[in-house]
Formats: structure tokens, C-alpha cells, sequence
């Protein structure tokens, strides 16, 4: 009984840092780059692109597939760079607690 209640009550306190990540979440942003900083994107924890800043040498191409192929380059680096952030505060959160390999956490 005395696990059970103990098992409980980490359950209570990871529900709460749960929530509290979260909100962390709205507040968090990571630049993408791409093409040596041609490219740059912002991006919200909850993956919204917030901004696109291109520098106009890349309008002297004329090319634009070479354009929308750094555009995606630099979302998915921005992209990549959030969800690392969210592993270490995941994995930070986490640690101590028998949680089985491979289970991905929020659910």
C-alpha cells in the first residue's frame, strides 16, 4: 500500500510538471537556418513559424525552387532544435521515474 500511495503521488507531481512544460512550450523559440544564413525561420514551441527573414541575394537567382528549398531546410532545422529542447526538458522531467525505453513523452 505504501508503494501504491508513493507511486501516486509521483504521478500528481509529473501530471503538474506536465503542465508547467507546456506553458513553457508557448514561450520557447528556436531560429532555423539555411544556405549559410540566407534563409533564417522562428519558430514557436508549438511549432508555428513566427517569422522568415531572406536575404535578397537570394532574389538575384531568380531561381525560386532554389528559395522554397531553403525555406524547408530552415523549418526543419528550426524544427529539429525545438524538438531537442523538449527531449532534454522531457528527459530532465522524467529522470528517476521507471518509465519503459522507447515511450515518448507527452503522450
Amino acid at each position: 500500500m505504501k508503494d501504491l500511495m508513493g507511486l501516486m503521488s509521483k504521478a500528481k507531481e509529473m501530471q503538474q510538471k506536465m503542465a508547467d512544460m507546456q506553458s513553457e512550450m508557448e514561450t520557447l523559440t528556436a531560429d532555423g537556418t539555411a544556405g549559410g544564413g540566407v534563409v533564417t525561420v522562428a519558430m514557436s514551441g508549438k511549432g508555428q513559424l513566427t517569422a522568415i527573414k531572406i536575404d535578397p541575394s537570394v532574389f538575384a537567382d531568380h531561381d525560386a525552387e532554389i528559395l522554397e528549398d531553403l525555406i524547408i531546410a530552415a523549418h526543419s532545422d528550426a524544427k529539429g532544435k525545438i524538438e531537442a529542447i523538449m527531449a532534454e526538458k522531457t528527459q530532465e522531467m522524467t529522470a528517476g521515474l521507471p518509465i519503459p525505453p522507447g515511450m515518448k513523452l507527452p503522450f
